[in-house]
């Protein structure tokens, strides 16, 4: 049986991470809830086993076969190397570690990594949920033709920032109705009603950031397979999901069935209809990336053929992150047998 340790467990992205490790075949492993002081006490669960979170102590990695991070950077920083040296393998969902030497930027779902983890892996950084999800949209419309250009607006909810980033939208929402002086302890900006490419000098998230993120996941993920990536990351007012305006250009024309049928498919769910538009409310608690294909009219007189089209894709963004750290979870237990060598 496996041994679990989540650092950040309290955290957003940890609470995703334990239910989709509930829904996983390592639902059946040991898990220790570990997170800063704040969290410390509470009460918390994977699957049917109920335990207390914890902190991070000299020997809390020990025996531990997968150690995920979940929680803020600085976190995953203070702490990996420990982890690490412990004997466990690191993944690592804050991103932290995405540009340390010998760290991988996974997503299993692609199938197209040529680059494996092996023994001397120091972690596994699984990809971007905005990377993944671009990567998958743009991989498969590459599978039947060459993609010449590829542009993208990438809408970011203020899940993505964490707890106290939807807290203070929230608040925000509520001091503009009630006429109130509005927080601005982490966007230092309105960022109720509001859509920004940028936000306040104060301010602890960064959109800046986020777009070099999805970036270099996107870039590691397709190591030159894909085309360059035209990317603008877009702060909207809303709580949960990602969504993506992507024009593609494509080589040649082709007939916008095949282009459907190549998007179709495991992770991906293809929608025909206007009425059932792609949403961020719509895609929460998804594991699919939802995506609605709208050709450009093309200047050949076939009017089931074109080179240029618009994707509308949404996502859970935590859930699909969740998801894509399991899969490389899974990948990784190869490197970790268990059982008695006869």
């Amino acid at each position: 049986m496996y041994k679990i340790a989540i650092v950040g467990a309290s955290t957003l992205l940890g609470r995703e991470l334990k239910d989709a490790l509930s829904e996983s075949p390592l639902a059946a492993a040991n898990y220790i809830l570990l997170d800063e002081d704040k969290a410390l006490g509470q009460l918390d669960q994977v699957g049917d086993e109920v335990t207390f979170i914890r902190a991070v102590e000299a020997d809390t990695f020990e025996r531990v076969d997968f150690t995920f991070f979940c929680g803020a950077e600085d976190l995953t920083r203070k702490h990996w190397r420990q982890a690490l040296r412990s004997g466990s393998t690191v993944l690592d969902l804050s991103s932290a570690l995405d540009r340390e030497t010998g760290v991988l930027i996974r997503a299993p779902w692609l199938g197209t990594e040529t680059v494996a983890p092996d023994l001397f892996t120091p972690a596994v950084v699984p990809a971007h949920p905005a990377a993944l999800a671009l990567a998958l949209l743009l991989d498969r419309l590459q599978q039947i033709v060459e993609v010449r250009f590829a542009a993208a607006t990438l809408l970011e909810p203020a899940s993505e920032y964490g707890r106290g980033a939807m807290d203070e939208l929230h608040q925000q929402t509520v001091s503009l109705l009630s006429f109130q002086e509005m927080p601005r302890a982490i966007y230092d900006a309105q960022v109720a009603y509001n859509l920004l490419a940028g936000l306040g000098e104060s301010a602890t998230a960064s959109l800046s950031t986020t777009d070099a993120r999805v970036r270099r996941h996107y870039e590691a993920l397709g190591a030159g397979r894909w085309p360059t990536l035209a990317l603008q990351v877009i702060h909207a007012p809303v709580f949960h999901g990602q969504a993506f305006s992507i024009a593609v250009e494509l080589e040649r024309a082709v007939e916008i069935s095949a282009l459907e049928e190549a998007l179709s498919g495991e992770h991906v769910d293809l929608v025909l209809e206007d009425t059932d538009s792609p949403s961020n409310l719509a895609a929460t608690g998804q594991n699919d990336v939802l995506v609605r294909l709208k050709p450009e009219p093309s200047d050949r007189r076939n009017p089931n053929e074109t080179s240029r089209l618009w994707l509308w894709a949404t996502c859970d963004n935590l859930r699909l992150h969740a998801q894509n750290a399991v899969e490389c979870a899974m990948d990784l237990r190869r490197l970790r047998p268990q059982g008695t060598v006869q």
